[in-house]
């Protein structure tokens, strides 16, 4: 057995070698991911998150923001949590409170829509109180002030003064003036099919005779 002499060392040196290019080449503290985020960081600027945007007497495509404040302006859609037309217009409005004072909008898709002289298409809400009118209305619960629309379907209704061509509803409190109320509703649907009906029976007997 061959026994290495005093001050000799057991370290390969080519091995020694070799361990030592691979330190030299790492990469430097903070590693290759660190310096490849240093090289990305100033292509990727981030725009901040309006929370209030205040509008007026501007025309717009959309609006995204926490809250949305409109004066004599118009936009084609509104999203926030928040929104409140003067005198304005928008197409489309999707929002939590929605709040429209001599405005008027087309669609509005809200859980709570206060109209104040105003004019909404079609809205879903949770909640509407309408000053104003409306074309057609889904929701929770709708109170009318001086108000007339066209189609109300509405688990709620209430209101000195409704006026409405078909309500349909299970709890009404106040003066209504309907063309077609909820029973109405359900007879004009029982004579119009049973009139398409005997139409189609009349027509076979008529144009299936050779």
């Amino acid at each position: 057995m061959r026994v290495p002499k005093r001050g000799s060392s057991l370290t390969n040196p080519p091995q020694t070698d070799k361990i030592q290019a691979v330190i030299n080449e790492a990469p430097p503290r903070g590693g290759a991911f660190s310096a490849k985020k240093n090289m990305i960081e100033p292509n990727e600027p981030t725009a901040p998150i309006s929370q209030v945007t205040n509008l007026a007497q501007v025309d717009v495509e959309t609006v995204n923001a926490e809250m949305v404040r409109m004066h004599q302006s118009s936009a084609s859609v509104v999203h926030s949590e928040d929104v409140e037309l003067n005198m304005s217009a928008a197409a489309q409005v999707h929002a939590v409170n929605v709040k429209l004072h001599e405005s008027a909008a087309a669609v509005v898709h809200a859980d709570e829509v206060t109209v104040q002289h105003g004019a909404v298409a079609a809205a879903r809400a949770g909640a509407l109180s309408l000053n104003g009118g409306a074309g057609v209305v889904v929701a929770g619960s709708v109170e009318f002030g001086n108000a007339y629309t066209g189609v109300v379907a509405a688990r709620e209704v209430r209101g000195e003064k409704i006026e409405s061509v078909v309500l349909l509803s299970r709890n009404v409190t106040g003066n209504v003036t309907t063309v077609i109320d909820t029973r109405g509703a359900v007879i004009a649907g029982l004579v119009g099919g049973l009139f398409a009906g005997i139409m189609l029976l009349l027509g076979r007997m008529v144009f299936g005779k050779k």
